[in-house]
């Protein structure tokens, strides 16, 4: 089983490593970071590298596509190494999945056309133009389409895709291993429960000024 996630300029960090934490512990599983070459690549913060061991080109037919999102998806809704690849390998994968942003990536690619998805909660409006049904999930399945809302969500879309690949045991012992128990000081994760100050604030800052 080939576990391939592309890597870009400005990708959000948490958004591949956190999926690749789960899913690389699936049993038979070989995960790869790849890009449009071997390089390294850096995150939105600029301060965290990773290396992308393997070009689009060596990769061409992985069993399972993860993208993740950030500021430098905005690069490749059109005409870009990333999004040939990815429409090419699609064709192939068992499952599509993104996180974040990452699935703009794939409704641009018109992948996710007339299907359920989700993103990051100031990303809908973006996604519905983009012709997905948006829906304000944690994750979302459609077929053999799987994403996730904002970063930390990659998490539970790979427990999920587990479940799905390995059943729910296999699942479990996943999510112990990584003593995946979230309990924040505050419930502040969505919109829907953060104070409207703060929603507002970033909703002003965001770069989508359509959300």
């Amino acid at each position: 089983m080939l576990i391939a996630i592309p890597l870009f300029d400005r990708f959000t960090a948490l958004d591949a490593v956190g999926p690749f934490q789960v899913l690389v512990a699936l049993p038979g599983a070989t995960t790869v970071f790849l890009a449009e070459r071997p390089r390294d690549v850096t995150d939105e913060s600029g301060v965290l590298t990773l290396g992308a061991k393997a070009s689009f080109a060596d990769v061409p037919s992985p069993d399972i596509i993860v993208v993740p999102g950030g500021p430098g998806q905005a690069s490749h809704m059109a005409g870009s190494p990333l999004r040939d690849w990815l429409i090419a390998a699609d064709q192939t994968s068992t499952w599509t999945a993104s996180v974040c942003t990452g699935s703009l990536i794939l409704a641009g690619a018109g992948l996710l056309d007339g299907r359920q998805a989700t993103t990051n909660w100031l990303a809908m409006d973006e996604l519905a133009r983009l012709g997905a049904k948006p829906r304000r999930e944690r994750y979302v399945f459609d077929g053999k389409y799987a994403t996730a809302a904002g970063v930390s969500a990659g998490i539970d879309m790979a427990l999920a895709l587990a479940d799905r690949i390995g059943g729910a045991d296999l699942a479990k012992r996943l999510q112990l291993g990584i003593e995946y128990d979230p309990q924040p000081p505050y419930n502040a994760g969505s919109p829907a429960t953060a104070p409207a100050e703060i929603v507002a604030d970033l909703r002003a800052r965001s770069r989508f000024t359509s959300a």
